[in-house]
């Protein structure tokens, strides 16, 4: 990424605002202001995260080594009652406390392989909700997706068998990664994750066969033809008509590349 200039070698400014150029060609003034805000905030945010796990870990070092508090203060409680000075022997004390320690430790087992089979059953219950909720956020962003409606030659579910890999669930918002495994930011919102929209073009931007799915695109190969329809035949596109689950059978045929993703 490096500074536009112009003819006189100045900086060209856009509402106030640096342009610079990226590797691909892309121009985007760069507001420095805002970065520097973002920094600025996400440096509190981490200070405070980091405040407040010190401090959590500060009072849990008063508990160290009670693994069941329910079961510890019962213990407690039990030996509280024992009114030692009436029992009759010292050896009887000693019983007592070994056959209550017992006790306690039978409770605390049971209960606690008791809470494991129920962790383990609502874990397994949460992510199988979890799963179909993040499946429909991500398949109803492609479904809603105005960049697809507008710019592509191929069926919603073919694009999103291409490219949904690239998109996950994290913290309850939908996040892109590109090839490398980087996260996709935002080239006009510095420090910001790209939206669904902006996320998706970067992708078929670095997409190989890119001219053969986008309306419109110019290619001069039989595949981009038969999409836009230009310079094909009747025969050659009428496999594009029909229901939607017979396109995208007809297009998965033809190219086989683009939809195995």
């Amino acid at each position: 990424m490096k500074l536009k200039l112009d003819a006189n070698g100045n900086v060209v400014v856009q509402d106030g605002k640096p342009v610079y150029v990226h590797d691909d060609g892309k121009e985007v003034p760069f507001d420095a202001a805002a970065a520097v805000q973002k920094i600025q905030g996400l440096n509190g945010e981490a200070k405070s995260h980091r405040e407040a796990k010190e401090t959590a870990e500060a009072k849990l070092q008063a508990f160290a080594g009670i693994d069941d508090p329910a079961a510890a203060v019962k213990a407690i409680e039990l030996m509280k009652n024992v009114d030692e000075g009436k029992l009759l022997t010292a050896g009887k004390v000693e019983e007592i406390k070994v056959q209550a320690q017992k006790a306690a430790e039978g409770q605390v087992a049971a209960a606690n392989k008791a809470h494991a089979d129920e962790l383990a059953r609502t874990k397994t219950e949460l992510e199988a909700i979890t799963g179909s909720l993040y499946s429909e956020m991500i398949g109803g962003s492609f479904n809603r997706s105005k960049l697809i409606t507008d710019k592509f030659a191929i069926p919603v579910d073919l694009v999103q068998a291409r490219f949904g890999q690239a998109f996950k669930v994290e913290a309850g918002k939908i996040v892109a990664y590109d090839g490398a495994g980087n996260k996709i930011f935002s080239r006009t919102r510095p420090g910001d994750l790209a939206d669904f929209d902006e996320a998706l073009e970067t992708l078929v931007d670095q997409y190989p066969y890119k001219d053969q799915i986008l309306k419109g695109s110019g290619a001069s190969g039989g595949g981009a033809q038969q999409l836009n329809g230009g310079g094909g035949s009747q025969k050659q596109t009428g496999n594009l008509g029909g229901t939607r689950e017979e396109r995208a059978a007809a297009f998965a045929a033809q190219y086989p590349e683009l939809a195995k993703g």
